[in-house]
């Protein structure tokens, strides 16, 4: 549930064999896998995973707390390890930081033109100036910045801000938009954030081209796909 809520897309599997097929049919961003599993050993789904040639990143769960059984995972390819019990935030920053690290981001700043994100301290800067914004503020600008050039609906806003709970309506998306316009602007940075009339906004790169056109995100469609591999 904290996954989802926390904007993920989840596929479950409770086996190692279903995990294995599944991981081979799609293109996930990061397996999370226990190492208690009915039918095959977790490390053995890792070893299959990596001799096919499958680079998708793994986070191993696990009960036990040994250095030999740490020191076999990562051998055989495991990206990280989080001993049981944990702290479900804990899991989604892990998470988050693998993904943005596969994917490019493993220094924590993100630039699009003059603008710049410091992922880590949540610090945002315009050619060196500093944008002072609010919690959602940051979290529509840091959402459209790890996606500039997509589209993203207002559908996929609201499910990042509220995580399908308590979410107000959707008008309160263009209440931020505007501010967030507003303040960029008063750094040096306007008309960074598009309109697509019907579909949602879009982060423009001023320095990339506009030929291809957007692409478009759907709702839910907002944050890492998982393929999350526990016993039932």
């Amino acid at each position: 549930m904290m996954l989802r809520q926390s904007a993920m897309i989840v596929d479950s599997a409770d086996t190692g064999e279903e995990a294995v097929e599944l991981a081979r049919l799609y293109d996930y961003d990061i397996v999370i896998l226990d190492l208690m599993l009915p039918d095959i050993d977790g490390s053995e789904v890792v070893r299959r995973l990596r001799a096919a040639r499958i680079e998708t990143p793994v986070l191993i769960l696990s009960g036990v707390s040994r250095p030999q059984t740490k020191v076999k995972v990562f051998g055989m390819g495991a990206d990280d390890f989080i001993t049981k019990p944990f702290d479900q935030q804990e899991l989604v920053a892990r998470i988050q930081a693998i993904v943005r690290r596969a994917k490019g981001f493993s220094q924590p700043t993100l630039s699009v033109g003059p603008l710049n994100l410091n992922l880590g301290s949540r610090e945002v800067t315009v050619e060196g100036r500093t944008v002072h914004l609010t919690g959602k503020e940051y979290a529509i600008l840091e959402l459209l910045a790890l996606r500039k050039g997509v589209v993203m609906t207002k559908e996929a806003f609201l499910n990042h801000l509220y995580g399908g709970i308590d979410e107000p309506e959707v008008k309160i998306i263009d209440v931020f938009i505007c501010k967030l316009r507003k303040k960029l602007a008063q750094a040096g940075a306007s008309d960074l954030i598009g309109t697509v009339w019907g579909r949602g906004y879009v982060l423009r790169d001023p320095t990339a081209s506009r030929a291809a056109g957007w692409q478009t995100s759907a709702a839910g469609i907002t944050g890492p796909v998982v393929l999350d591999v526990r016993a039932a």
